[in-house]
């Protein structure tokens, strides 16, 4: 049995920035609150998680940001 073929739905509007914002907005308050009550010693490494995590953020929103070509 051959199936109907029916056209591809409308690409759904989103706002990715503020997508993108929000998850490094959560990595920034998980650095915020390790300064504060600071890991265990050898545990440091989650610190620096945290600000690779904001650096990939400010990375992300400036790429979803630039117009596509």
């Amino acid at each position: 049995m051959k199936q109907e073929w029916h056209p591809d739905p409308e690409p759904i509007k989103t706002n990715d920035v503020a997508a993108v914002a929000v998850g490094t907005a959560l990595w920034a308050v998980a650095l915020v609150v390790l300064l504060i009550f600071r890991p265990a010693p050898g545990n440091e490494w989650w610190i620096w998680t945290c600000v690779t995590g904001i650096g990939f953020g400010f990375l992300g929103m400036w790429l979803v940001r630039r117009p596509r070509s």
